[in-house]
């Protein structure tokens, strides 16, 4: 991200150039967006930790492909310790940056890099699922740790390349008394804004594109029937009991193809349902990401062009609103992510009730209890009497 601190109350010079742009609250006010802000920050501090948690303590969870959701949670856990204590002081005093001018460059570091790596995270998780579920056999990641870890170095390192710029000369902070703004340069403005945001959205919404298209032909190919109900067997017309006169072996043999039959449409429906779930998942995260990040970018790319490239001629109120709106996504990932994975969700509940002991057994309980759940009946070849069988071909085939 090129998040950045919006030009507090500058020199005189600045000062005629760009307006007296520092805010002035009441106790009112000012305890009203303390709280809220705090909140935001306790409530993403939380939520991060909960996923390092529950990934790092339940076997379950601690796979590669949940490597990328620990990198993510660290990187938003990074932005709620490291950049919005910060910025929330900063915004309490109206704008003014109070914490000198060598630190100022450290901040926007800390803050370019935590924010660009979460962002590259969704990104790089995106296209993740997308091989996953269209390349469920031939793509590697998933199951190879050395190089899902590979693919988050690859993030840091990426991050990494926006911040140091500024370091080695190419754009310079506007660092000066009671302001703190990143680089303004126009160059670095598009570099910076282009490989922190605008790139891996376009990549996350191609991603989303592709799997919502793949969810939509298997929908279309697929043409599932439901299974009988018990009523519906015994409403088998009698005519059908007369079949027993069929030899048991080829009963049997009959039977056990059949079984083989619903067993690849229950594959098939289970590969759809995959399907389906990712192009929703994908969706809600890709929306609430763009919701979040692009009304800021879109400012901070324009900035240096309306206001040139000394100060902020930006209403701060305006800068700092649409700046917390980015920070919330680090606070909603890992809420978004739970809302649809249950080992997740099943983690975060024991965790705050304190139920450390047997964690991984009952999760491990939880899982068994759902792949025996059956709706109607087994679809076991011993489970199949001659009578639901008959009704099972008459209503697959007719």
């Amino acid at each position: 991200s090129s998040s950045s601190l919006p030009a507090a109350k500058p020199s005189s010079n600045m000062s005629q150039q760009c307006g007296d742009l520092l805010l002035n609250f009441g106790q009112g006010e000012t305890v009203l967006i303390g709280v809220v802000l705090t909140l935001i920050t306790i409530g993403t501090v939380m939520g991060n930790t909960l996923v390092v948690i529950s990934v790092c303590v339940v076997k379950k969870l601690r796979k590669p492909s949940n490597y990328l959701l620990v990198s993510l949670a660290m990187a938003d856990l990074s932005v709620a310790l490291a950049v919005m204590p910060f910025v929330i002081v900063t915004d309490l005093t109206g704008g003014k940056w109070l914490f000198g001018e060598i630190f100022c460059n450290i901040f926007i570091a800390m803050d370019v890099i935590c924010c660009t790596a979460s962002i590259m995270t969704l990104c790089v998780i995106s296209v993740d699922r997308y091989l996953g579920i269209t390349r469920p056999l031939t793509y590697p990641a998933r199951k190879n740790g050395q190089l899902m870890a590979k693919m988050i170095l690859g993030v840091w390192l990426v991050s990494a390349s926006i911040t140091l710029p500024p370091f080695f000369g190419w754009a310079q902070n506007v660092n000066k008394v009671r302001v703190c703004l990143i680089s303004q340069d126009y160059g670095y403005t598009i570099y910076s804004t282009a490989m922190a945001f605008y790139i891996p959205m376009v990549v996350m919404l191609i991603m989303y594109y592709k799997i919502f298209r793949a969810a939509r032909k298997s929908a279309a190919k697929h043409r599932f029937v439901g299974f009988p109900r018990k009523k519906d067997m015994e409403a088998v017309s009698g005519e059908e009991f007369k079949m027993q006169a069929l030899k048991p072996s080829n009963l049997s043999e009959e039977c056990a193809a059949f079984s083989r039959l619903l067993s690849g449409e229950k594959r098939n429906i289970s590969i759809f349902k995959r399907e389906q779930k990712a192009a929703t998942t994908l969706g809600i995260i890709v929306g609430v990401f763009t919701i979040c990040w692009l009304p800021f970018f879109i400012l901070s790319t324009a900035r240096p062009f309306i206001c040139g490239v000394e100060c902020s001629c930006i209403p701060i109120w305006l800068e700092r609103t649409l700046l917390w709106l980015g920070y919330t996504n680090s606070l909603m990932n890992p809420f978004i992510y739970a809302f649809f994975n249950r080992d997740l969700r099943t983690t975060y509940k024991d965790l705050l009730r304190c139920r450390y002991r047997n964690i991984n057994r009952r999760l491990s309980a939880v899982g068994v209890h759902e792949a025996l759940k059956i709706n109607d009946f087994p679809l076991h070849p011993k489970f199949l009497t001659q009578s639901n069988f008959f009704y099972l071909s008459k209503q697959r085939f007719s």
